[in-house]
């Protein structure tokens, strides 16, 4: 039996499903469907690793991996805002000038202790040899 209905009218909607079984919007619906989850899924990873890829330190790319990770899991998004704040803005550098004052204060003259300065390791073995003679 092939063919239509001959009761049915002469123009039908290319939507509506043939005798054979074939359904086309199903078929458009189900590719439509796929492409967009797939398509928001990368959008959403995407845009959840802004942050970690406009870190400037890897300190700060740390911080901001785990606030990420922390987000992802959790669906809490302030972790996510804190760290695209955190990954914008530019730390300075502590660490370099604390450094520096901890050894200007150990080597100051008024402490009364020598300044810790190693010597090479040639040196130390003559200057070893020199005291055991």
């Amino acid at each position: 039996m092939n063919g239509t209905n001959p009761a049915a009218p002469h123009h039908i909607p290319w939507f509506v499903p043939s005798p054979d079984g074939a359904d086309p919007l199903m078929t458009v619906t189900a590719i439509i469907l796929l492409v967009g989850t797939v398509g928001i899924g990368v959008f959403y990873f995407t845009l959840h690793s802004l942050p970690e890829r406009s870190s400037h330190s890897k300190m700060q790319f740390e911080i901001v991996a785990i606030l990420g990770l922390i987000s992802l899991f959790t669906h809490m998004h302030i972790f996510w805002v804190i760290a695209l704040i955190l990954a914008f803005v530019d730390l300075p550098d502590f660490r370099t000038p604390l450094e520096r004052i901890a050894t200007a204060l150990e080597t100051r003259p008024s402490t009364g202790r020598p300044a810790r300065v190693e010597a090479p390791a040639k040196e130390k073995v003559a200057a070893t040899a020199g005291h055991e003679t």
